[in-house]
């Protein structure tokens, strides 16, 4: 056990290790999985002067309740979060965006995301994780990345290999804005579905399903008709994709979707629109707009540039 490390005392709904993913894999039946809000993710490793690529403890929904033991610390949260941070003679509530000193004994007890799904937390340091193919990202459906592939236990211990010694107090006001409307270009398939289920499909609202997870957001509304085949030879999947199964109501493929899927594929979120996307919680209602591929990238480059401009005022 390293002299410096966290023990789990509530290990929250699903906390796990995350970092940028993995690349180049989908021949193998492998996903990127990786953080699923990329610039959240980017922001918590900047506030605390950590490469980017740096593992984090990515939570959803409820977070984990964590005791340190060890040398003197900062952390940072980011997201929409509530959370304390509790020592033997005071408890205060931590602001998101801001990097806090811990000491031995000291605990971070993340109570909930608001309106929300992920949040994340990053050191001012390096936790002692295993890699694979590059990558410490967990994705628990196959068992893959740290933590032997699993979500958080609670009892278990999180090794702590590297403290940053020289580290100066990191803050940055963000406000993690709601998205109207969630901006698709059409899939490979969009002709496979009648003028009704396209009129539904870009007018209608749909409700997030409580069945949602990191594999795929799936849709409640009005049932999407095919009118040539509910199935199709299976083909590759790609993050954002939508697809519809023969119960006419969409999924949307998340970071630890699968790589092949024999469901017609009637659009695909663009990338830009996708971290505010994964950050709806269950009974969120939302729409769809159509857009053409140039427009997706021009947006795209923004977004980037709007996270590269976050990232330079830290």
């Amino acid at each position: 056990m390293s002299s410096n490390y966290f023990k789990v005392i509530r290990s929250g709904i699903n906390s796990t290790f995350q970092d940028k993913g993995r690349s180049n894999l989908y021949h193998l039946g492998i996903p990127f999985s990786g953080a699923m809000d990329n610039r959240n993710y980017l922001l918590a490793n900047k506030l605390a002067e950590n490469d980017l690529n740096n593992p984090v403890i990515e939570f959803a929904y409820q977070g984990p309740l964590l005791k340190y033991i060890g040398d003197k610390i900062r952390f940072t949260i980011t997201g929409d979060v509530s959370f304390k941070i509790k020592s033997k003679t005071s408890e205060i509530d931590g602001n998101c965006y801001e990097t806090y000193e811990i000491n031995n004994e000291d605990e971070i007890d993340i109570l909930s995301t608001n309106k929300s799904v992920y949040g994340y937390l990053s050191l001012s340091g390096k936790f002692d994780v295993d890699y694979q193919w590059g990558s410490c990202s967990t994705n628990t459906k196959s068992n893959i990345g740290a933590n032997n592939g699993k979500k958080f236990q609670n009892g278990q211990i999180i090794n702590i290999s590297k403290i940053n010694k020289n580290f100066n107090k990191k803050r940055i006001n963000y406000i993690n804005t709601k998205i109207e409307k969630i901006r698709v270009i059409k899939g490979t398939n969009f002709n496979y579905f009648s003028e009704i289920a396209i009129n539904n499909f870009f007018k209608k609202e749909f409700k997030i399903s409580k069945l949602s997870d990191r594999m795929g957001t799936r849709l409640e509304g009005p049932k999407l008709e095919n009118i040539n085949s509910t199935n199709i030879k299976s083909e590759g999947l790609i993050k954002g994709v939508i697809q519809v199964p023969g119960d006419g109501n969409p999924i949307i493929m998340l970071s630890d979707h699968g790589t092949i899927g024999g469901y017609p594929k009637i659009g695909v979120v663009i990338s830009a629109d996708y971290d505010r996307l994964v950050q709806l919680p269950s009974g969120s209602k939302i729409k769809f707009q159509q857009i053409d591929l140039s427009d997706a990238e021009t947006l795209f480059k923004m977004y980037e540039m709007e996270t590269q401009n976050l990232l330079n005022q830290i």
